[in-house]
C-alpha cells in the first residue's frame, strides 16, 4: 500500500511539474529542490515537517536532529551573509534549510544503516515530514493551474447566494478592519501558520509512535492530505476568487464592478460569469482553510485541555480571517465544513472498517455538498430573494451533517470498560 501510494504521489507531482512548466512557472518538485540551498519560502513549515518526522525517533535522537538542524541554519545564514545577496537572492525565510537537510539525511540513514521494520518506520517518518511540505508546494502549483485554465470566475453567483446569509464577508470585513493592526496581525498569523498548528496536533497524536514502533490507523495528516488533494479539483469545476479580488478592496484588482468591499455590499442583479486575470487563484469554493481548521478542531478534541482550547481558537480565528480578509464568502465556509466531515468520515471508516452507518453518512455528506454547489450555481437569485428561507436551510443542511457525524462517530468510539466489581446480591431465603 505504501509503495503504491508513493508511486501515485510521485506521478502526481511529476504531472503538476510538467503542467506548471507549460505555463512558464516552476513546479512543486523544482520549488522543493531549490529550498535545499536557497532561502526557503516555507521555513516554519520545514521545521513542522521535521517535528513530524521526529515522532519515529527516540528523545535522544530528537535532540540531536533538532540541534543539527539549528546548527546548519546558523552556518548557512553566516555563509549567505558573507556571500551577499547576489549569490542567494531568493526571497524567503533565513531558516529552514537545516530542517530539510536533517530530514533528507534521515532518509539516507534509513536506506544505508537500517533494516527491516526500523527502516520502514524511519522512511514512513521521513515521508510524513516531506508530505507536509510537498502538500504546500503542490497546492501552489494547483492554484497556478486554476488561474491559467479558468479565464472566467463565478463570483457573482456566489456573492448573490451569499445574500441569503446576510453578506457575512462584508460584515466581518468591517469588524476586522475596526480591530486595527493588532487584530489584523493576529488573524494573519493564524491564517498563514495553519499547517504549523496542524503539525503540533499531529505530533501529539503520533507521540507514541517511537515507543510502539507503528503509526495509528488514523490521524490528522491523512485528513489534511486528502483535503488538499480533492479540494483543488473542485476549484476547477467552480472557479471563484473571493470578494477582496472580485469586488475590489483598496489595493486589490478591480474588474468592472462598481462595489467596493467591504463597505458596500454587491447589488442584487442577475449573475453571470465574469472574466478575470491569469494569476489570481480560483481557490474559494470550498474554503479549504475552513476545511483544514475544522479537521484540526476535530482531531484536537481528544487532546489535553490546552490543545482543545487552541484548536477551538484556531477554528474561530480562521473563520474570522477567511471572511475578514475578504478571501471567502460565507457560503464557502458552509461548503468547507460539509466537505471536511464527509472526508473525515470516509477516512475513519477506511481505518476501522466500513459499515452501513459509514456508507450512509458519506453518501449523505456527498449529497449535501453537491446540493450546496448546485444551489450556488443555479439558484442564487432565488436564494437572495428569499433569505429567510434559504439562509436557515443552508445552516440546517450544515448542522444536519455535523449532527450525523457526531452521532455516528460516537457509536464507533470504544466504550469504557468498568473495572469495579459488582456488588453481591442478597440471596433470597
Amino acid at each position: 500500500m505504501w509503495i503504491t501510494a508513493g508511486v501515485v504521489g510521485l506521478g502526481f507531482l511529476v504531472a503538476l511539474e510538467i503542467a506548471a512548466r507549460r505555463y512558464g512557472e516552476p513546479g512543486p518538485i523544482t520549488n522543493q529542490a531549490r529550498e535545499v540551498m536557497f532561502r526557503p519560502k516555507s521555513g516554519f513549515l520545514l521545521y513542522a515537517g521535521l517535528a513530524l518526522m521526529m515522532v519515529v525517533l527516540t528523545w535522544r535522537q530528537r535532540f540531536i536532529a533538532l540541534g543539527a538542524a539549528i546548527g546548519i541554519d546558523v552556518a548557512v545564514y553566516l555563509v549567505r551573509s558573507a556571500a551577499g545577496k547576489k549569490v542567494f537572492d531568493d526571497e524567503g525565510h533565513q531558516f529552514g534549510n537545516g530542517a530539510l537537510w536533517v530530514v533528507l539525511a534521515c532518509a539516507v540513514i534509513a536506506l544505508t544503516r537500517r533494516t527491516g521494520r526500523e527502516r520502514v518506520l524511519l522512511l514512513k517518518g521521513v515521508g510524513l515530514g516531506l508530505l507536509l511540505v510537498a502538500g504546500r508546494k503542490t497546492g501552489d502549483a494547483w492554484l497556478l493551474i486554476t488561474a491559467r485554465t479558468r479565464p472566467e470566475v463565478l463570483d457573482q453567483y456566489v456573492a448573490t447566494a451569499d445574500h441569503a446569509l446576510g453578506d457575512p464577508a462584508w460584515l466581518v470585513g468591517r469588524l476586522v478592519g475596526a480591530t486595527g493592526p493588532v487584530g489584523l496581525h493576529i488573524l494573519d498569523y493564524v491564517y498563514v501558520q495553519l499547517a504549523v498548528f496542524a503539525a503540533i496536533v499531529s505530533f501529539y497524536q503520533l507521540r507514541h509512535v517511537a515507543a510502539e514502533r507503528r503509526f495509528p490507523s488514523h490521524h490528522l495528516v491523512r485528513t489534511f492530505l486528502v483535503i488538499g488533494l480533492l479540494g483543488p479539483g473542485i476549484y476547477m469545476i467552480f472557479p471563484v476568487v473571493g470578494p477582496v479580488f472580485a469586488y475590489g478592496a483598496p489595493g486589490a484588482f478591480h474588474w468592472g464592478t462598481p462595489d467596493i468591499w467591504p463597505h458596500t455590499a454587491p447589488q442584487l442583479t442577475p449573475p453571470r460569469p465574469m472574466p478575470f486575470d491569469e494569476w489570481t487563484p480560483r481557490n474559494c469554493m470550498p474554503s479549504l482553510h475552513t476545511a483544514w481548521a475544522t479537521a484540526i478542531f476535530i482531531h484536537s478534541r481528544k487532546g489535553p485541555r490546552l490543545l482543545r482550547y487552541a484548536g477551538t481558537f484556531w477554528l474561530i480565528a480562521t473563520l474570522a480571517a477567511t471572511l475578514g480578509f475578504g478571501y471567502h464568502y460565507g457560503v464557502d465556509l458552509v461548503a468547507g465544513v460539509v466537505f471536511t466531515l464527509t472526508i473525515e468520515t470516509a477516512l475513519r471508516a477506511q481505518a476501522r472498517g466500513w459499515d452501513h452507518s459509514a456508507t450512509r453518512l458519506v453518501a449523505y455528506g456527498t449529497a449535501i455538498f453537491a446540493a450546496l454547489l448546485a444551489s450556488y450555481r443555479y439558484l442564487p437569485q432565488e436564494m437572495a430573494q428569499r433569505p429567510w428561507i434559504a439562509g436557515p436551510l443552508l445552516i440546517l443542511a450544515m448542522l444536519s451533517v455535523i449532527y450525523a457525524y457526531i452521532r455516528t462517530t460516537r457509536l464507533w468510539d470504544p466504550k469504557p470498560t468498568s473495572t469495579a466489581h459488582p456488588e453481591p446480591q442478597a440471596e433470597l431465603v
